[in-house]
Parts: C-alpha cells; structure tokens; sequence
C-alpha cells in the first residue's frame, strides 16, 4: 500500500475503535475469520471448514499491497474471533489487527532475509526496499510459495482455531492435519519434479519467490522488488548479463503485473516470457492447482527432467 494510502486508513483506525468490543460471530453463530488474501484465505478455509465462517479482505484480481482499508473492513480485523495476516505485505492490515484475536503466519516459521538484490534496487525509477513498506520488516513476507512451510502454518492454525472455538477443537485439528498432509504431498511434487534440471536460475519480475527458492535449491534473480515500479536500464544491463551467463531461457512475469518490462529484458536476452503466479490474488483454480501450474511451469522454463 502506498503513503496516501496508510494515511487515508490510519484516519480511520479512531472511528473504527468505537465499534470494536467482543469479537464478532457471523449469523449462525460461528466465528468469523477474516483472512487478509487468498494464500491465506484457502487455507484458512481449509482448515476452519463448516465450523467457522471465512471471509478474505483481499478482492480477486487485487495486489494484496494495492488494499484500500475502508472503515467496515479496519472494523471487521479489530472485531474478528481471529483475523490470519502476514506482517509486512499489507501494512494497514498490521495495524489493524488486534493482538490477542491476530494470527501472523510468518510467526510460525522459519523466515528468509528480503531478496539479495535488494539493496541494488534502489536505483532511478525504482522503490528501495524502504519505499515498498519493508522497512521494518527484516524478511521476505511470501512464505505461502513454499509448500512445507505453508504445511506449518496449516497445523498452526489449526491450533490457534481450536482455542478460539473449543467446541469444535477437534474438528479444527483433524482439518489442519490432512491440509498439512496435502501440502507436505505438494511439496514432495516439487521436490522430484525440480531434481534434475539443465539450469536452476530463474530470473522473476519481482522478488517474490525467495521461499520457493530456498525450498528446491534454485536461484532467483529478481528485476525489482516492486512489481509495480520500472527498474533502471542499469538494473536490467545487469539482469541481462547475469540471465546470459546463467544460460536462462525464460523470464518470468506475473497475470496481474504488466509483461512489457519482462518482455524487454527477454528480447535483450534472447529468451521468452512465462507466467509464474506469485498467488498474491485468487487464481482460476485453487492453491493446490495454481502451484501445480508453476511447477509445469518452472519444469518447461528450466529443462527438468524428472
């Protein structure tokens, strides 16, 4: 979210504080979740099932860091049995939640610095690390692109559900361990799928699939780390040169970024363009299917075999 942005919502967090009180139960009597997007909002609908009542903050389609927080929605996080973010993607979000009715998933795992490149980013036409809303955030927020660790965030929550409903605790235990299983599945995919192949760096848009990386031993190189913002010629001289000498033949973009910096980068290199989601946004499938899209995607682009 941008500086206008925080400064229209922060003017709503007072108004907003009036209405909050004891968290908030939807019609029927279950308790209401809010998710602040869709990684988040899937899993949590996974894992809450028929016992509790879900809803995403994010609209489908929408850059999770773009969300404009109106006052029914700063009243719903304050309000919530149990509101699940990730500190750091949308800082609105962050100081909305109320502490003890909060889940932060990056709480449950173990986290990776921001991109290595971030502090060559900072160049003309270009947000630095600061500028994008990091700046008190020591780590990469998008942990939902590794599967195992997105496995312990599921059992996590299963806990943190079942002591805000004790009624239907088990329930909430029982869904998180077969969502953790489906995951832990997934991420053995990856694991073979991406054992061999004939290169292991892939050069993104932007910086958003650090954890993938880390997880199957691959080498992101990131054009920026706002998908958002154009990087200067000297930013993209230097991708250019490090995508030759890795011998990449695809350079990834995004469905809801434009491909005409990507695009550019790819002609300079003598490579195509792919589509690799970042899953910030709701995609036509679902998580399980969205990953494995990327994982056909990543194999194509990298030339594995398994």
């Amino acid at each position: 979210m941008r500086a206008g942005g925080l400064l229209a919502t922060a003017a709503l967090f007072a108004t907003a504080a009036c209405g909050a009180g004891a968290a908030e139960t939807a019609p029927d009597g279950k308790p209401a979740v809010v998710a602040a997007f869709y990684p988040l909002q899937w899993l949590t609908e996974q894992v809450g099932g028929s016992d509790a009542q879900v809803s995403g903050l994010t609209p489908p389609g929408v850059e999770p860091h773009d969300v404009e927080l109106g006052i029914q929605q700063v009243t719903e996080l304050k309000n919530a049995t149990l509101a699940v973010y990730v500190k750091g993607v949308q800082p609105a979000v962050d100081e909305a939640v109320e502490p003890d009715t909060s889940f932060d998933a990056a709480t449950s795992v173990a986290t990776i610095p921001v991109g290595e490149h971030a502090g060559e980013h900072a160049g003309e036409g270009e947000e630095s690390a600061e500028e994008h809303g990091h700046e008190e955030l020591p780590y990469d927020p998008h942990l939902w692109l590794d599967p195992s660790r997105l496995a312990t965030v599921a059992t996590k929550l299963g806990e943190r559900l079942a002591t805000a409903d004790p009624a239907h605790a088990q329930g909430y235990k029982d869904r998180a361990a077969k969502t953790a299983a489906a995951l832990t599945a997934l991420d053995q995919e990856f694991a073979k799928g991406l054992t061999t192949c004939t290169t292991r760096t892939l050069v993104t848009a932007h910086e958003a699939f650090g954890y993938l990386s880390d997880r199957y031993r691959l080498k992101q190189i990131g054009i920026t780390l706002d998908p958002e913002t154009e990087p200067s010629p000297a930013r993209l001289s230097e991708v250019a040169k490090l995508a030759k000498a890795e011998g990449v033949t695809t350079i990834f973009t995004e469905a809801l970024v434009s491909p005409k910096v990507a695009e550019v980068l790819a002609s300079q290199v003598g490579a195509k363009t792919a589509v690799l989601d970042p899953l910030e946004s709701k995609p036509s499938g679902d998580y399980l299917s969205a990953m494995r899209d990327n994982l056909k995607t990543l194999q194509t682009a990298l030339g594995c075999t398994a």
